[in-house]
């Protein structure tokens, strides 16, 4: 059983309420003109933390809200509704398998059918994590994808050139999704499986890693990230705002970890640190 949020507010405040909203445990999201909903399990749903919410953001970006319980959501009907495809550039093209082919116009093109996952490539810090991963070099390396919800990063690694692409999420929504997902782009090596960072063995060591999750467990996980990660490799993350920069980049530089640069949407930031 899933519950549905309804937040009526202007569509300025979307990429607000979506990150406000993941840290609470939602991990799909629709947009409409004045209207963003939101997905979570039912246990998962708290509606004092709603009106938490309502309150900070009272003065600066006010809503309306309604829920309702679901159950499982035919997502790709819901998605097919209002997807539209995602261009980065002439570069990446990321389109539903209903979307008309355009794979002569583009260097990569992504298939991804997502389910109750998170990572599309609407939103910016999936594209900004994209444009990062165009400007390193993939090929022969080993990647690891945290928290890889739909796979679209864990695809455009192999599309890149990686020899080992591994990739996890606590979701298991998630993981059946990228799993889909990888075998509609022919890369049905990536390794997926359940579970969070500690599930990844400690012995292993990854030329690049990638993570665009939010700002408290990227946090908790940066010590491990560069653990995991060879002298000169790199990590790039986002999910997390402008004004949480300072934290991320003082807690790379306790682990060795070095700002190469950082790219920024509608107040997101997406960066490369390289281990030192």
């Amino acid at each position: 059983m899933f519950i549905e949020l309804s937040i009526e507010t202007t569509s300025e405040a979307f990429e607000i309420f979506i990150a406000e909203l993941a840290d609470l445990g939602y991990d799909s999201f629709l947009e409409t003109d004045d209207c963003l909903k939101a997905y979570t399990l039912a246990e998962k749903f708290n509606e004092e933390a709603i009106k938490m919410l309502q309150i900070e953001y009272a003065k600066l970006y006010p809503f309306r809200y309604q829920f309702a319980k679901i159950e499982k959501v035919n997502w790709n009907e819901t998605w097919e509704k209002n997807y539209e495809p995602v261009e980065i550039g002439k570069k990446v093209r990321i389109r539903a398998i209903f979307h008309e082919p355009k794979s002569e116009e583009f260097d990569y093109e992504i298939i991804i059918t997502p389910k109750m996952s998170f990572g599309t490539g609407h939103h910016a810090t999936t594209s900004l994590m994209i444009e990062n991963q165009l400007e390193i070099n993939h090929v022969g390396k080993r990647v690891l994808d945290a928290g890889t919800g739909t796979g679209i990063l864990a695809i455009m690694a192999k599309l890149l050139g990686a020899s080992y692409v591994e990739a996890f999420d606590i979701d298991e929504w998630a993981v059946e999704n990228s799993r889909e997902n990888c075998s509609l782009n022919q890369c049905t090596d990536i390794v997926i499986y359940q579970g969070d960072i500690q599930a990844v063995s400690p012995e292993k060591r990854f030329d690049i890693i990638l993570a665009n999750i939010n700002k408290n467990v990227l946090l908790a996980d940066i010590p491990t990230y560069s653990k995991l990660l060879i002298e000169g490799g790199f990590l790039l993350l986002s999910g997390f705002y402008e004004n949480d920069l300072a934290d991320i980049q003082h807690k790379c530089e306790e682990n060795h970890l070095k700002l190469v640069r950082t790219r920024n949407k509608n107040h997101w930031v997406a960066t490369v640190f390289e281990k030192v």
